[in-house]
């Protein structure tokens, strides 16, 4: 897969990458997904207060903006 030794570079906005075209193309996924908020089908919050567990996009997107601030609400990838 990779051709001899790679060394990665870190480049603006905490992005890690072995060369130029795949810094490009992961800053632009990762402006894509903040854009439209897809992020969130991906995601899960664990509220200990409300003892539940939101995994339904739109809940978790709602629970993104209003909830985090609080104690015990967790976000958790789903893999």
């Amino acid at each position: 897969m990779w051709s001899g030794n790679k060394v990665w570079l870190h480049y603006v906005k905490n992005i890690i990458a072995a060369d130029v075209p795949s810094a490009v193309f992961l800053a632009s996924y990762l402006r894509y997904s903040g854009v439209t908020q897809d992020y969130a089908s991906y995601l899960e919050v664990i509220d200990l207060q409300e003892y539940k567990v939101i995994k339904k996009p739109v809940r978790v997107a709602k629970a993104l903006r209003e909830r985090m601030n609080l104690p015990f609400v967790f976000v958790v990838g789903k893999n």
